[in-house]
């Protein structure tokens, strides 16, 4: 089932506004790719980029293009391992996380 509209603008609105939602955002990116979920793991990434605005500047800073980015996240794309956690050490560090992997 689609997501309607108002339920994606209201999570871009809690995205902008709410620091703590930004960081579990990133958090079950990371837990679903760890599950083998990516398609789950890269629209989160997505509504991430696009709710905070920053994709520019994280590309920047992982010095990929910005397309890439955007391709790399997008419902075909296939992330190397070495961008994804690229990807994931910029977003925790703007959301000042540490992102561990606990054995249970």
């Amino acid at each position: 089932m689609p997501l309607t509209r108002d339920f994606r603008e209201t999570v871009m609105a809690r995205v902008k506004s709410d620091p703590a939602f930004r960081g579990e955002l990133i958090v079950e990116a990371t837990n679903a790719f760890l599950i083998g979920d990516m398609e789950t793991g890269k629209a989160l990434l997505r509504d991430y980029l696009n709710a905070t605005e920053s994709i520019t500047d994280i590309a920047r800073e992982l010095q990929v293009n910005e397309k890439s980015l955007r391709r790399m996240l997008g419902p075909k794309g296939n992330p190397t391992l070495k961008n994804f956690l690229g990807l994931l050490k910029v977003c925790g560090s703007a959301e000042r996380l540490t992102l561990q992997v606990y054995h249970h």
